[in-house]
């Protein structure tokens, strides 16, 4: 039999505790979906378990839960809203109001009225919403490329580093993001505005994006790397020896040539020019 992350059993609970959400507390019904997600993550065959975690849990969940609310008559994005406030709720529980925002955008086309609460999101305190939320938001820039590139485009001027981040690590060319192959100057566009970062948290994600260039792209990321390096800017610098980390194991001598470091670190890892002389 295929494997199903969301049982018969699991749908029975959800619909039983969407039964819960008119005459119950906003925090108990929060408290309820924490325990849900706890309690499918246990029902993963141990063999699968490594593979699936809450992230993958809670972003199906909200599909289904969109659905399920919509049958019930409840509004889903005010619902959604008064689950994210609940600042006491568990983190996976106010990423799935962050989901079912996500899927009103989706559905009803009113990217707008999701972007503000994916905008409050993307500068939480809490770093496993803002995970979550860098994710879910990637099936809303594949539909409205447009409207969020011109958001994205606002926010790499934030103050706050953790909305920054945000946008960086949204746009990285993972797997759901697969349509950015053919299309790299949609993610570079936005992210060349953060070249020069220097909070460490964002500047990071910067480094990892382009690092995953380098494995989708090379010939477009390198001389975007290459040129960082010889900048004169330190941060660009920092970024730019990130985004080799993987790329280094390759070409180490071309890597700390472009560099123009004696030595390339990272992790575990250490390379030496003068082993390569």
């Amino acid at each position: 039999m295929p494997f199903e992350l969301i049982t018969p059993r699991h749908h029975r609970l959800i619909s039983d505790l969407i039964d819960k959400i008119p005459s119950g507390s906003i925090q108990e019904i929060a408290d309820l979906i924490s325990m849900l997600i706890e309690q499918i993550r246990r029902d993963i065959p141990e063999k699968r378990r490594v593979g699936i975690g809450r992230y993958t849990i809670t972003k199906e969940l909200g599909v289904i839960f969109y659905s399920s609310l919509e049958g019930r008559g409840i509004q889903q994005l005010h619902f959604a809203e008064k689950l994210f406030a609940v600042e006491s709720a568990g983190p996976f529980a106010r990423s799935l109001a962050v989901q079912l925002a996500c899927q009103h955008g989706l559905a009803s086309r009113d990217v707008e009225s999701a972007k503000t609460l994916l905008g409050r999101a993307a500068g939480d305190e809490d770093w496993i919403v803002r995970e979550c939320s860098s994710g879910f938001i990637r099936a809303l820039i594949k539909e409205y490329p447009d409207s969020i590139r011109a958001w994205y485009l606002e926010m790499v001027d934030s103050k706050d580093p953790n909305t920054r981040r945000f946008v960086s690590e949204s746009l990285r060319p993972v797997a759901e993001n697969r349509w950015f192959h053919n299309q790299p100057e949609y993610a570079l566009e936005v992210i060349r505005h953060l070249f020069q970062e220097s909070a460490p948290y964002p500047r990071t994600s910067v480094g990892n994006s382009l690092s995953d260039w380098m494995r989708v792209d090379a010939d477009k990321a390198w001389p975007i790397i290459s040129k960082l390096a010889a900048s004169g800017d330190p941060n660009s610098h920092w970024i730019a020896y990130r985004a080799c980390r993987n790329f280094v194991k390759k070409e180490p001598r071309l890597v700390m040539e472009t560099l123009g470091v004696s030595e390339y670190k990272y992790k575990n890892r250490r390379y030496s020019l003068a082993d390569y002389q």
